[in-house]
């Protein structure tokens, strides 16, 4: 049987979860942390998981409460994903001995990283059929030769997952700058670089305006395009905190999510017995790429309330009589085609902003993966604005992000578009000219190595092959770069799908003490929030050869440049206090860093948030104007959106069950509205091709899913990612920001013979 078929023969559907977490989460993530790491190792990991002075979680950046904290403070993902890390199970050389590169390339993602943890740097020479066992010293001497022979320094990418460290992230971008290049592609390119791109053009700053606290006093909170209950847990307690101090939340999803109903918390005995707290007080199930004509009906109606808050606009903001005179003459068909909604739903909407003294708004890849994401978030702002929720108790813009520090490694300089002061401050702190000119992002860093423009790839962390989009064509560029480097803890897609010479450099997890420079070390992250804070592992190492991520990327910089702009990377590999220093001399907002982070951490300045200043070329907040356009597709064609199942962090598959969709034992499942299954000939149950369908005439198909009647919008359809990653095109890429437009892809199924 091949992998499609044995998943097939599983695959049962079951109806779908009313709420999220409860006791049944609680016994869940007991069980399979004990038998992925045993009761010791489990005590000791959850025990010191988000708590002062302990381990960071890695399954997203979530805040952590700055007092008191719960004893269990995680939630159910994040302790699979601690179990997941700290499994006992290992993949070494006999492992690697016993496995071509070609039969690992046919099992599936979950299969891969589910064999256990990497203990050995290994190195698949050009034209070998297998992965063998090198050296630390000759793999950093080989990386080295490869950097060295370069005939320029942008024939090499250094991309960057959002696990990696403030530390490791700021030496890995030295070490390209150092090179000569600012190639420094980023999970965010693929999730967040709508919101960055949006939020630096209108407020002056790429990231959030609001805290934790923020959260707990605001008296409505709106939540568009995210589901908390699997992708940002720990967010529902917030969300209960606030319920329970009377604020109402507006849902807005495609899907009306179980995390988005009820929440039954495993931290407090009403959770535990299945009361719970009921959250979305009105649920908006929105068409896949209606929210920006939503939100300009939203505009237009509160304009008509008369609720703007015109002393704020008129100080604080330019750009509203043109952002006004626009939304004033919206079309309504236009916004009902657009959403799928009635207009009587939308001024219910407009009515609980209208009310609301406090008001957040939050969002995520639902939002953010669209042509037209950039444009949407502008509009969240312009709502914002008017209302002068920005820079207020209880109120601000609140983008989620998943990654646990992707948001730090942005600030440490992780951007192939790094702002001059940054660039400036480097070269003052390290007596070297950095490069100016732009860099590849994730997408263009795919085009560069398929068209032989780029030859080293270097990947700090994440599985590129299995996030990017257009799978095929990422992975056939990869296979064609003359080296690629993985630094890893887990085996996965992108290790399979390599260069003509390959190296895996096994890293220490998070949760796995750092001896490096025979001193214990800790490093440092940021969440969501700006607030930054040091995490420290406790476990014993898998295995005695895993070195830290930042001892890695000093090995290979030495390597590479030797004693060049006299730059110590033995020094900091020795003592991460070293690297801090530089932080706090060279990172905006980070002065005095060390000495802060020994203090217990601090957040990171926010003038939009701090004192309603607003660092944009006007000095203030800018209202923008956007046209609205109605996506439509053919006769007999659906729209996908990809998403995570339950038992997912990115493209991290823990297991093949998704509990809150009603799915066990299962991935390759395409949830349908039943008015387009009888539309379209097929029946619940059917299995199909699914094949997308792009202006370069060119087929993509992912095969062998299974129909399921589902609760989504007429014309929206949604599966699981990376199955799905596939059918998005390369060059399908949101205006502004490019990142990849996986919640909208235009499909046809075909059937299949079963």
């Amino acid at each position: 049987m091949t992998a499609f078929d044995e998943e097939e023969a599983r695959l049962r559907v079951g109806p779908p979860a009313d709420h999220a977490a409860g006791l049944q989460a609680v016994r869940l993530s007991l069980a399979n942390a004990v038998r992925k790491m045993g009761v010791r190792k489990t005590v000791r990991n959850l025990r010191t998981l988000n708590q002062h002075d302990g381990v960071d979680c890695m399954s997203c950046a979530w805040p952590d409460p700055q007092g008191r904290r719960h004893t269990a403070e995680f939630c159910e993902n994040g302790a699979k994903a601690v179990s997941w890390e700290g499994q006992r199970d290992t993949v070494g050389p006999e492992f690697f001995a016993a496995h071509r590169l070609a039969d690992l390339a046919g099992r599936t993602d979950h299969w891969l990283e589910k064999q256990g943890r990497l203990t050995h740097p290994m190195v698949r020479r050009d034209g070998g059929t297998h992965y063998e066992p090198i050296s630390w010293d000759d793999a950093f001497a080989l990386i080295g030769s490869f950097l060295k022979d370069l005939d320029s320094p942008d024939e090499a990418a250094f991309y960057t997952s959002g696990r990696a460290s403030n530390e490791a992230a700021f030496v890995y971008q030295l070490l390209a700058r150092a090179l000569g290049t600012n190639n420094l592609p980023d999970c965010s390119n693929m999730c967040h670089e709508s919101t960055g791109t949006a939020l630096m053009r209108t407020i002056g700053m790429g990231k959030g305006s609001v805290t934790l606290e923020d959260l707990h006093r605001a008296d409505l909170i709106v939540v568009s395009g995210q589901n908390p209950g699997t992708n940002h847990p720990r967010m529902l307690t917030a969300l209960e905190i606030a319920k329970r101090d009377g604020a109402k939340i507006l849902a807005i999803n495609p899907l009306p999510e179980a995390g988005l109903i009820r929440f039954d918390n495993p931290q407090n005995v009403r959770g535990l017995v299945g009361a719970g707290t009921p959250l979305a007080d009105r649920l908006l199930r929105i068409r896949s790429n209606g929210d920006l004509a939503l939100w300009q009906a939203i505009g237009h109606l509160l304009l008509e309330k008369g609720v703007a808050d015109r002393e704020f606009i008129a100080s604080s903001t330019v750009g509203f009589d043109a952002w006004a005179g626009h939304v004033a003459g919206i079309d309504r068909d236009t916004v009902l085609a657009a959403t799928g909604l009635s207009w009587d739903e939308i001024e219910a909407a407009a009515d609980m902003l209208a009310s609301a003294k406090r008001i957040v708004h939050c969002w995520a890849m639902g939002i953010t993966q669209h042509r037209n994401a950039v444009a949407t978030i502008k509009e969240f702002v312009n709502v914002a604005l008017l209302q002068g929720m920005i820079g207020k108790p209880g109120a601000g813009l609140c983008p989620v992000r998943g990654h646990s520090n992707v948001q730090g490694d942005r600030s440490m300089g992780i951007w192939e578009k790094p702002p001059a002061v940054f660039l400036d401050r480097l070269r003052d702190e390290f007596g070297f000219e950095p490069p100016r000119a732009h860099g590849h992002d994730a997408v263009d860093t795919v085009r560069a190595f398929r068209d032989g423009r780029a030859k080293v790839f270097i990947a700090l962390g994440g599985n590129f092959v299995g996030a990017m989009s257009d799978t095929e064509v990422t992975a056939a560029a990869m296979r064609d770069a003359a080296l690629t480097v993985q630094i890893s803890t887990k085996l996965n897609r992108s290790h399979v799908e390599a260069g003509r010479t390959a190296l895996i450099l096994p890293t220490l997890g998070r949760t796995e003490q750092d001896l490096t420079g025979g001193r214990e070390q800790r490093v440092t992250v940021e969440d969501s929030m700006s607030a930054v804070h040091a995490s420290r592992g406790r476990s014993a190492p898998v295995g005695p050869l895993l070195r830290s991520e930042v001892d890695i990327v000093c090995g290979i910089a030495a390597a590479a440049l030797g004693d060049r702009h006299g730059i110590p990377w033995a020094g900091f590999a020795a003592d991460y206090e070293e690297i801090r220093e530089r932080i706090g001399r060279v990172v905006p907002g980070c002065d005095d860093y060390a000495a802060k982070i020994r203090d217990g951490g601090f957040t990171m300045p926010h003038p939009p948030r701090d004192s309603r200043t607003f660092p944009t070329p006007e000095g203030k907040a800018v209202f923008t104007v956007s046209p609205v356009e109605v996506m439509t597709v053919p006769p007999g064609r659906l729209v996908l959106q990809t998403l995570r199942s339950h038992d997912q962090f990115n493209t991290t598959i823990y297991g093949l069950d998704d509990r809150y969709r009603g799915i066990s034992q299962g991935r390759r499942v395409v949830f349908i509205n039943d008015a387009d299954l009888t539309e379209l000939g097929f029946a619940d149950g059917d299995v199909v091709d699914l094949v997308s369908e792009w202006a370069d005439g060119a087929e993509r198909r992912a095969e062998r899913f299974r129909l399921v009647t589902y609760d989504t919008p007429k014309g929206c359809v949604a599966a699981y990612y990376p199955e799905t990653n596939p059918l998005v095109p390369l060059d399908s890429q949101a205006e502004e920001s490019g990142t990849p437009t996986s919640k909208w892809v235009q499909v046809r199924l075909e059937r299949i013979r079963t």
